[in-house]
């Protein structure tokens, strides 16, 4: 089993009334299926409405299922005595980082959740050099949040996370909120914990651009999950994923475009630099 198992997963929104009757239900997630492995960069993609945030709160028990099962590290969110556990194996990040600091310091605001877990003071300020370090914002660690950019604020809540300690990281469009700058930046920091740290990433997000170095990406829609596979596999479906009322990062969709026009190149390039060695092939093969 993952670190992350999803079996079978359904989960309703229920409307009421007033007098607490039921006006009607939404089906938000519906039957979805994951084994997600330790050390994955994974990517869920989908316009809105599409399930994909409501599935990431399973991952930290913020929701639970309606029927199926999710395991966190082998522990069932449905178990009340798992909760905390579940909570400091799977940490989340959420849209706007306003949302998640508190302190008036960004030292003081990484440490806060290891305080809260108990943590001996010694510890706390080893965690909270080290998660500050790995965010690229260990510089930053005497100034006010409230002076940061939009992408440093997100890294010292991504900070924040990694202060206590997870094997994973939960990230539900971490980005929507930032600048092309803050993105990279992000983004950058993600990729160093996965690759250098070997933690879980689970990202939500509708940017095609931060996908392309996933090992695997999923795409929801109207609560299923509709297509799968590597970002090469995935990013070959140009005309699917518009269907979807999704991109395709830019250079993709240009490559696609030039097949049409019968320039032999390979479905899925993901970067600048393919699409150039794929275009040189051709023009010494053809030209």
């Amino acid at each position: 089993m993952g670190i992350i198992k999803v079996k079978d997963l359904i989960f309703e929104y229920i409307r009421r009334d007033e007098e607490g009757n039921v006006e009607g239900i939404t089906t938000a997630v519906d039957d979805v299926n994951l084994d997600i492995r330790q050390g994955d960069f994974v990517s869920i993609l989908g316009h809105n409405g599409s399930g994909k945030s409501t599935l990431a709160k399973h991952f930290n028990a913020i929701l639970y299922p309606t029927e199926g099962t999710v395991w966190i590290d082998g522990r069932d969110t449905q178990q009340g005595e798992y909760v905390w556990d579940i909570r400091q194996t799977a940490g989340m990040v959420f849209q706007n980082p306003d949302n998640q600091i508190i302190g008036q310091i960004v030292e003081e605001d990484v440490g806060f959740g290891p305080e809260n877990m108990g943590v001996p003071t010694k510890e706390i300020w080893e965690r909270v050099e080290e998660s500050l370090k790995a965010v690229g914002m260990y510089e930053y660690r005497k100034h006010s949040p409230n002076k940061l950019s939009g992408g440093q604020k997100q890294r010292v809540s991504i900070a924040g996370v990694i202060a206590m300690h997870p094997k994973c990281i939960v990230l539900d469009e971490p980005t929507a909120m930032l600048d092309p700058k803050g993105r990279k930046e992000v983004i950058r920091a993600v990729r160093a914990l996965n690759e250098v740290e070997n933690i879980t990433v689970v990202l939500i997000t509708h940017y095609m651009e931060e996908v392309i170095y996933s090992d695997r990406v999923y795409v929801m829609d109207k609560g299923h999950v509709t297509l799968q596979g590597t970002p090469r596999e995935v990013f070959a479906q140009v005309d699917r994923l518009k269907e979807l009322r999704l991109d395709v990062p830019q250079v993709t969709l240009l490559a696609h475009e030039l097949k049409k026009e019968g320039i032999p190149i390979p479905d899925g390039i993901l970067t600048k630099e393919e699409l150039r060695e794929a275009l040189d092939v051709y023009r010494q093969n053809f030209a």
